[in-house]
């Protein structure tokens, strides 16, 4: 069906998701960064790919794909390689809940914590204006909407506390689960664990009073053997900047 490209940010929350799986079928592919800090998504040149301006995106030949999720399935249907859904009905089920629950529910709140203490104090030395003009690129009004409080810190305390209860009962959550077998869903690494590492791998830090080895034993043990795997090692190789620093880091620590 032809050639391969993903464009992608760093290897981090959504652009990570179709990198990992990727990897893990042992798919060639072209890698294109979009440098999202810098508003490339919004650029004519992706919009062309992606007319709703949001990454990842990918090609396979003619036919164009977004939404990482979506794209992962895609991924693992399409291609040679391990398994990244389980045969069992009720494995695959649970699968899907968890993607589910990652993408609607407990993912958001991860995204708006990373957006108040990493992304709005990366473009804070950016003028008004210049901020101003990037928000006016955005196709989707509920991306602007989003955008512009990442930008000028307009999240509101209630919306902050909620992200954080969410995230809390999220891991509470999570927690039991992986009490109950080797990984997310099954017995075998899935599409959930990915899903889900992708958002919860800087769990270790600064989150001691809701995930550490004493309070979630059972995270902690999955976290480590997902950090080890040499699929994950392989692609985060590729990033650059704070979230590799830090990845790395961890990953130091889980050895």
């Amino acid at each position: 069906m032809g050639e391969i490209t993903l464009y992608h940010w760093e290897p981090n929350a959504n652009s990570g998701k179709p990198m990992l799986a990727l990897e893990e079928k042992g798919v060639a592919y072209a890698s294109h960064y979009i440098n999202m800090l810098q508003f490339d998504q919004h650029q004519p040149e992706y919009l062309a790919v992606n007319p709703q301006g949001t990454i990842p995106a990918m090609t396979h030949g003619d036919l164009v794909l977004t939404e990482s999720t979506a794209i992962m399935e895609y991924v693992d249907e399409a291609f040679d390689g391990p398994a990244l859904m389980p045969a069992d009905p009720q494995d695959r089920w649970r699968v899907r809940w968890w993607m589910k629950f990652m993408d609607q529910w407990l993912g958001p709140s991860f995204s708006m914590i990373g957006w108040c203490t990493f992304i709005g104090p990366s473009l804070a030395s950016k003028t008004e204006e210049e901020r101003e003009a990037m928000l006016a690129r955005i196709p989707l009004p509920e991306r602007r909407v989003a955008w512009r409080k990442a930008m000028f810190a307009e999240f509101s305390e209630a919306e902050l506390a909620e992200s954080r209860r969410r995230i809390s009962k999220g891991v509470e959550l999570l927690e039991e689960e992986l009490g109950k077998r080797p990984f997310v869903a099954s017995n075998a690494y899935s599409l959930a664990d990915i899903n889900i590492f992708n958002s919860t791998y800087m769990l270790p830090v600064g989150n001691a009073d809701i995930c550490s080895p004493e309070l979630t034993p059972n995270i902690w043990r999955w976290l480590r053997e997902v950090y080890q795997r040499p699929a994950v090692q392989r692609t985060w190789a590729k990033g650059t900047g704070r979230f590799t620093d830090r990845f790395t880091a961890v990953m130091r620590d889980f050895a």
